[in-house]
């Protein structure tokens, strides 16, 4: 293929750009933001779910506490029924008298039991609703820390994006002045060598593998006309000579 030499040192300044390009979308996809919100992301939804179990926990505690309230007070109301007929001398019979009081003692002492049980229940209540005040602040805090890094993130990407959009229009630019056979070989060399299309022949290497070519690669490009779009023996990519290639 043959190109003009200026064409093809204009080949430099496409690969500089689309190699600004790639850095910036290596940016974008290796964000810090972007770990660190998955990572609070998973975060929050931990704490939701503590806070959905620590709200079924305030629902069961809630549970035993209402039924221990419903079991006390029957009992509770049978003992100060059977305590008034007591003290209104509703009955006479000695032995169902002594029953009576035996009833109301063991009434009492029934009493006490469903009252430490409620009592446990009231606690067991109290630790649960703590324990979800706690939850629930929690996730407050992770989801605010997390739109703090999503804000960070979107602030990040919208300025790597103009920065893109820069580069792009000056490629673009670029482009137009290339004939679209040269343009059409640095793109198919650039898919097939990690978006590298064109390198720099500097002091007898190439820029682009990095690697020094031979003494006969070297009198090959010194023989070359300087029309000629040489490519480099060891990468296939576009090789361009100037002023720096040692020829």
């Amino acid at each position: 293929m043959k190109a003009a030499p200026d064409l093809q040192r204009r080949l430099l300044d496409l690969q500089s750009v689309d190699t600004a390009l790639a850095q910036i979308e290596h940016r974008r996809r290796t964000l810090p933001e972007t770990a660190e919100a998955q990572r609070l992301h998973a975060r929050r939804n931990a704490l939701a779910e503590g806070v959905v179990e620590a709200e079924t926990r305030v629902a069961d505690s809630g549970g035993e506490a209402a039924k221990a309230e419903n079991d006390i007070v029957p009992v509770r109301q049978r003992r100060e029924r059977n305590q008034q007929r007591v003290d209104a001398g509703e009955i006479a019979d000695p032995k169902a008298l002594s029953a009576m009081v035996e009833e109301i003692a063991h009434l009492g002492k029934r009493i006490g039991d469903l009252e430490d049980l409620q009592l446990e229940a009231m606690e067991a209540l109290d630790e649960a609703t703590a324990a979800l005040d706690a939850a629930t602040q929690a996730r407050a805090v992770a989801e605010a820390e997390l739109r703090g890094v999503l804000e960070a993130r979107r602030a990040k990407l919208a300025e790597l994006d103009a920065e893109a959009a820069g580069h792009t229009a000056e490629r673009d630019a670029l482009a137009a002045t290339l004939p679209e056979e040269l343009l059409g070989l640095y793109a198919r060399v650039a898919e097939k060598s990690g978006g590298v299309g064109a390198a720099l022949l500097q002091r007898g290497r190439c820029t682009g593998c990095q690697l020094e070519a031979t003494s006969a690669d070297m009198m090959r490009y010194r023989g070359a006309p300087a029309d000629e779009v040489l490519r480099c023996e060891e990468c296939n990519r576009i090789l361009v000579r100037t002023n720096e290639s040692g020829l």
